[in-house]
């Protein structure tokens, strides 16, 4: 999450791959945050930062500074090292860096028309992908190596977007998602789904990736169009059990495909189509789709992950009877939240803050 407006306490955001950890860029400087206890772990105050990217629960960070000096170009990457307080290696660009993504074997850098492909211990580049202008940075990125997938928007009259995997270098597909161009998109962790929003935000869609161009399944977020701020799978080997999506509104909206994919759940409708054996439809019921209304102020821009899920079923049956989550959310005005989900047999929804404290008075 980036956010330049002068009215926003925090310029950037991200979880590590695991998502143990999280970073934060300010006018001031970088911080980073133990997730479950909600530690302070390392803080640098040399200057705003519009990207900090980890690289899961090591000191290898990735960090681009605002341009309001001259040491923090926006077109400079520093890999900086939290344990000797040195960056380590440089890359320097001709256009300001947009987005950073990286797992354990490559590092991916945005620009508006380009992005570079490098491997993470050599930075040597890997590939060179030529893309539509995307002034955004917007990308989706899956940090396993055995679906190392990088998603890029394909073009900017409407909602298509490019899979490519980064291990192999090869496009593997292009997915036409939305009408209108795209606004978020989010791969899971396992790099079999993506998950994308238009710039109208009232629709979400989910491919499953290896079938992408044949799939897509489908649901409304609401009628009113509103912007989609992130989008986050809950953590899965599989199917993931739950999808969030954050909006302008204020509102966090939850669709639980844990429920919409059982086969004790399927009266209605199914969610996954033929992806999941049993289904017997591609279309998402509306009973699936639950919203924390004024989870955060509307107009701030937030991020939320789903960082645990869950489920309780019948040992006899294997019926679905309850799904638990922890959302975590960072918005601009620099706070944390995080809230605790129960959704019951019934499909009732039940909510609660489970803390909140500002990331930028926290020592």
């Amino acid at each position: 999450m980036a956010n330049h407006s002068s009215t926003s306490s925090i310029l950037c955001a991200s979880f590590n791959q695991d998502l143990s950890y999280f970073a934060v860029g300010t006018r001031d400087g970088f911080r980073i945050f133990e997730t479950n206890s909600g530690k302070l772990c390392y803080e640098r105050a040399v200057g705003a930062f519009v990207i900090v990217e980890m690289l899961f629960s090591s000191s290898l960070i990735a960090i681009v500074g605002a341009g309001d000096q001259p040491s923090l170009s926006p077109r400079r990457l520093s890999l900086f090292n939290t344990a000797s307080g040195a960056a380590s290696k440089e890359l320097n660009f001709l256009t300001s860096i947009l987005a950073v993504r990286m797992n354990r074997e490559r590092l991916v850098v945005i620009l508006q028309d380009k992005a570079y492909v490098y491997e993470m211990r050599s930075l040597s580049i890997v590939d060179i992908i030529d893309t539509v202008p995307n002034n955004k940075g917007l990308c989706a990125f899956s940090p396993c190596l055995d679906a190392c997938y990088l998603a890029l928007p394909a073009s900017i009259t409407k909602g298509s977007a490019l899979l490519y995997n980064v291990m192999n270098r090869h496009l593997h597909c292009e997915i036409e998602a939305h009408r209108s161009p795209l606004a978020a998109m989010v791969l899971s962790s396992n790099g079999m789904y993506i998950a994308t929003a238009s710039e109208q935000g009232t629709i979400i869609r989910v491919h499953l990736v290896s079938d992408a161009t044949k799939q897509s399944y489908s649901f409304r977020r609401g009628t009113y169009p509103s912007t989609i701020f992130s989008l986050s799978f809950g953590p899965s080997k599989e199917l993931p059990d739950i999808l969030a999506a954050s909006s302008s509104s204020g509102s966090i909206h939850l669709f639980t495909l844990g429920f919409a994919s059982h086969p004790r759940s399927m009266s209605s409708s199914g969610f996954l189509g033929s992806i999941i054996p049993g289904a017997v439809s591609g279309v998402l019921d509306p009973a699936y789709h639950h919203v924390l209304h004024d989870a955060v102020p509307a107009g701030v821009k937030s991020y939320v992950v789903i960082r645990k899920v869950e489920n309780l079923t019948n040992s006899s049956s294997s019926e679905l009877l309850a799904c638990r989550a922890i959302l975590s959310v960072i918005t601009s005005n620099g706070f944390f939240k995080e809230y605790n989900i129960s959704i019951n047999a019934r499909n009732e929804l039940s909510w609660a803050l489970g803390r909140e404290f500002n990331l930028l008075t926290l020592t």
